[in-house]
């Protein structure tokens, strides 16, 4: 079991950059990703999101990518060759043309700043790449050990609730016992004499739709507090499914209490409802 909530954060360094990525992720019902990246790295925007959702399945997560320079931007010097070989043609064709004396010097060329170009160097896209998805890993990695230290400790929590759930229920089969074997104690003797050969097994509720029998609901219920337990050792998300049996088991309480409104079964009823509730709380924190 695993929390919505949680942070991670890694770096990777090359030689010149640094990149940095913080994930924060909060409850959220469906998967929210928002994202921040460097201008330089938009191109890696979808890729960035295809790792999460292969990660993640629930929640809002927000991630931040930083991205410094370890050196300042270095700079080259580049020659238009071209240029200056058109310069040279040029030159060599004035000379021939009008018998010009002397020879193409160099200081020709240094006189003429179109030749030159000085351009800032970067690292490569490819290489910032390679740093960002390790970056990415690593922070994801802290992020789940996070969840996970989270989860843990709402799995007590939940794990308590539940067995006092398990208490409720073998109570209420209790209940729902002595209810029946007071319907059949309570039936006139014309009804004794229809039902003659019929009788259920002890334990067992009278057949047919009889007001105060709470069997089958119990019975709904013993099922439903059996899978919610099984639920919550699971290692998957889990948080949607144990949200939807929570609403079975409300639902099963509550008919169980319009059913039979006896007192003993009203407070089981209610403690059943508190534990629910309390789960209910906390698995909005559980992805």
């Amino acid at each position: 079991m695993k929390s919505m909530t949680g942070y991670g954060e890694a770096a990777a360094q090359g030689r010149r950059v640094k990149i940095v990525v913080q994930l924060r992720t909060l409850n959220h019902r469906h998967l929210d990703i928002q994202l921040r990246l460097p201008r330089e790295h938009l191109a890696l925007e979808e890729e960035v999101r295809k790792i999460i959702r292969q990660r993640l399945s629930r929640g809002r997560v927000e991630i931040f990518v930083t991205r410094s320079l370890l050196k300042g931007p270095t700079r080259a010097l580049e020659l238009d060759e071209e240029l200056l070989a058109q310069y040279v043609t040029s030159l060599r064709h004035a000379k021939r043309k009008f018998a010009l004396q002397g020879e193409l010097q160099l200081s020709v060329f240094v006189g003429l700043p179109e030749l030159f170009r000085v351009r800032e160097t970067e690292t490569r896209e490819q290489d910032e790449r390679a740093l960002l998805l390790k970056a990415l890993a690593g922070a994801v990695r802290n992020l789940e050990r996070s969840r996970r230290r989270e989860g843990r400790q709402l799995q007590l929590d939940v794990q308590s609730q539940v067995r006092d759930l398990k208490r409720v229920v073998p109570a209420l089969v209790a209940e729902a016992r002595k209810i029946s074997l007071r319907r059949i104690d309570l039936r006139s003797p014309a009804e004794e004499s229809a039902g003659a050969g019929s009788e259920p097994l002890p334990g067992e509720a009278p057949s047919g739709p009889v007001k105060g029998d709470i069997h089958e609901e119990v019975v709904r219920l013993t099922s439903h507090v059996s899978v919610l337990a099984e639920l919550i050792g699971a290692h998957e998300p889990v948080g949607k499914k144990i949200d939807f049996l929570l609403q079975e088991i409300q639902r099963e309480l509550n008919t169980v209490s319009s059913k039979a409104p006896e007192l003993p079964v009203v407070r089981l009823v209610l403690a059943g409802k508190e534990g629910v509730e309390k789960i209910r709380e906390q698995v909005q924190n559980i992805e």
